[in-house]
């Protein structure tokens, strides 16, 4: 990992430890309030979340499978963009706390920031990712290691990134993970062929998102 320990940017940093979906949206509506309000900065909610599918709302709700199958863990609908997910143990989600306004009010630059931010925190750890187009998330190979979904308030962010650090991946065999048919998931860990921590890696990438805002701003 890189020796310098300090972002480029003021990107606030909060780890929140494990803790349900529910919780995670609650206190992500009270940040982007207090973020809205001027009350705060910028912030990065770094955490892990017990073991839950979530989709976003929408009408096709085909990549939760079978409904005639039971899935193993609850499903949560939530006001983020996109098709189902897992959120596990050894995942590393990020929710960046963002006035958007500061960063040009364009999503799609952001999501390319986010990808660029994880790509960048993989190769700390010697981790080979790449973006694919037309794909929102992040790929070794074939293989993808990290979803991206994101929602808006009054140009304030929500939602963000969750990163497969390490953990146990069947949970996204019984879903259609982001609506991709035959995908295979991987972790940074299986990538790296060792163990990494996920406040470990939770430390890189919040460097790596904070050079990325400041290079959306346009000053890197």
């Amino acid at each position: 990992m890189s020796n310098d320990p300090q972002p480029s940017v003021a990107l606030g940093k909060r780890w929140l430890g494990q803790i349900p979906y529910s919780q995670g949206l609650d206190v992500q509506n009270e940040a982007v309030r207090a973020r809205r309000a001027g009350e705060t900065g910028d912030v990065l909610l770094l955490l892990e979340h017990d073991a839950v599918y979530t989709i976003g709302r929408t009408r096709d709700r085909s990549s939760l499978g079978d409904s005639d199958a039971p899935l193993p863990h609850p499903v949560f609908e939530t006001n983020r963009g996109g098709q189902a997910t897992y959120h596990g143990p050894g995942q590393l989600i990020g929710y960046p706390i963002l006035d958007l306004r500061t960063y040009g009010k364009d999503l799609h630059v952001y999501l390319r920031a986010i990808e660029r931010a994880l790509i960048a925190a993989c190769g700390e750890f010697g981790v080979s990712a790449q973006a694919r187009e037309s794909l929102t998330g992040v790929w070794c190979g074939e293989r993808k290691v990290a979803s991206i979904g994101v929602g808006v308030r009054h140009w304030i962010s929500m939602h963000g990134f969750a990163i497969n650090v390490g953990g146990d991946l069947s949970p996204f065999a019984h879903i259609t993970p982001c609506g991709i048919g035959g995908v295979e998931m991987t972790s940074v860990s299986v990538e790296a062929g060792r163990e990494i921590g996920v406040r470990e890696f939770a430390e890189a990438a919040h460097l790596t998102l904070a050079d990325e805002l400041l290079r959306l701003r346009g000053e890197l």
